[in-house]
């Protein structure tokens, strides 16, 4: 194992789920696949055991759902980066889950490249929504969303042009290496700038600053 190696663990109570994201993670030389659970309980328990880097959960799953997983891990495994997978037919549950604490959200349909580009974001200490999942997200909203996007618009309106330049990148699913990268920046600027937008606004995580630009209509302007 190098160095750089991201380990991993995937939960998911379908054998033929776990199977093929297993396949398309085992297509990167750097990721691991360490253990596989078939349940909640199992994941939580296997985390401990194995400490990954990241912890990729189905959001429904038997005995423990990825949602109380999430919640126990958060405290009993600050190390180890918790993403949920989830698909079209979840909205509920990804909203609910939102504010668990997870530091990712990823589609079981989704690119193969995007499985894998979330998993190493998550790893380096980014987070990582799919795209797909945050605009299902804001149009699953649907009552009031004008008035969030009024909110949203002006909550980042206070923001410096620059800052306004990062959010909209984070919403786009980009690490902070990458927003670097983007905008000719060293990465500890990045960083500062996140850690500053998210304490002006009372944010918790960064998937909670990516669904904010979402709602304020920033994120095409990025891509």
């Amino acid at each position: 194992m190098t160095a750089a190696q991201v380990r991993v663990l995937l939960a998911d109570d379908e054998g033929l789920i776990r199977a093929g994201i297993r396949a398309i993670l085992g297509a990167d030389p750097s990721i691991e696949v360490v253990a596989e659970a078939a349940d909640g309980r199992e994941a939580v328990q296997l985390t401990l055991e194995h400490r990954p880097d990241v912890a990729l959960l189905d959001i429904r799953m038997p005995r423990l759902d990825g949602l109380r997983a999430v919640e126990e891990l958060r405290t009993a495994a600050p190390g180890t980066a918790l993403v949920m997978l989830t698909t079209f037919s979840e909205d509920e549950y990804i909203v609910r889950a939102l504010g668990s604490g997870a530091s990712g959200f990823l589609l079981k349909s989704g690119d193969p490249r995007e499985l894998i580009a979330g998993v190493r974001a998550v790893a380096g200490g980014a987070a990582f929504l799919s795209p797909e999942v945050a605009h299902r997200v804001i149009s699953h909203l649907g009552t009031g969303r004008l008035a969030r996007a009024a909110d949203a618009r002006n909550r980042l309106g206070q923001l410096t042009g620059r800052e306004r330049e990062v959010v909209a990148l984070v919403g786009s699913g980009l690490s902070n290496a990458e927003i670097a990268a983007r905008l000719y920046v060293v990465e500890s600027t990045v960083k500062a700038h996140v850690s500053a937008v998210l304490g002006r606004l009372g944010l918790k995580n960064r998937v909670q600053l990516a669904i904010l630009a979402y709602e304020a209509g920033m994120v095409d302007d990025a891509q």
